[in-house]
């Protein structure tokens, strides 16, 4: 005898019209959730907190995103997208030494505006292939820009696209060590390195101020509690 029941289906999709509008809102509030704990805490965040943080259950999170790799993927697209387009900004601009120190101070105040895009910029993630597609259309532009603003004569000719990162993971610790004390610590580091990076009379952006004493005396107290609560956990 035969059955007329339809084709057993996941929880929450249905026969030909794919996810249905509840899952597609689940989707959206993991992803929204993901967003807000990546920029707060970093990429440390555990799966199970993002689940908590979306109102969704293990399961509901495991069927959208079964890796963490996938997660970060989805909800660090639209930034590698922005990322990607910065090194087309810089190519376009008509003076490549602009365009060079322009994209710098744009990729790393990406950095500074987001915790978990600090780590993206600073990690691989083989599994995740749309991401990493993105971080190698970046980093051919940025190849290019390097050569242009060396024919510049502003670039100096020992700069290599290995420096990037070292700036990148350079400015992810300002900005995590800094926090909300010092926001704009960032731009005095990414400063200097842009003055050691240029040739001598290279014209260069302005040089912001340095954190306030207290903003910065605020920041080295919060970089140190951690290892303060540490230290008192272990007694």
């Amino acid at each position: 005898m035969t059955s007329s029941a339809a084709p057993h289906t996941a929880p929450d999709e249905q026969p030909g019209t794919g996810l249905r509008i509840d899952a597609e809102r689940n989707r959206d509030r993991i992803l929204a959730a993901a967003r807000r704990l990546y920029a707060r805490e970093g990429l440390g965040v555990s799966m199970a907190a993002v689940a908590r943080e979306a109102g969704v259950g293990k399961a509901t999170l495991s069927r959208r995103f079964a890796t963490r790799e996938e997660l970060i993927s989805a909800v660090f697209a639209d930034r590698m997208d922005g990322y990607a387009a910065a090194v087309a900004t810089a190519l376009a601009d008509p003076d490549p030494w602009h365009g060079f120190t322009g994209y710098v101070q744009a990729v790393c105040a990406m950095q500074a505006a987001d915790r978990g895009f600090a780590d993206v910029l600073t990690m691989t993630f083989p599994a995740a292939k749309a991401l990493e597609e993105r971080r190698s259309k970046a980093y051919h532009g940025f190849l290019e820009l390097i050569t242009r603003a060396k024919d510049t004569g502003h670039l100096r000719e020992d700069f290599t696209d290995r420096d990037m990162p070292i700036l990148l993971m350079a400015n992810a610790g300002v900005v995590n060590a800094a926090g909300d004390a010092a926001p704009d610590a960032w731009q005095r580091l990414v400063a200097h390195m842009l003055r050691s990076y240029a040739t001598p009379g290279a014209p260069l952006p302005p040089m912001p101020e340095p954190p306030a004493p207290a903003a910065l005396y605020r920041a080295m107290v919060r970089l140190a509690r951690p290892s303060a609560e540490y230290i008192s956990e272990s007694r």
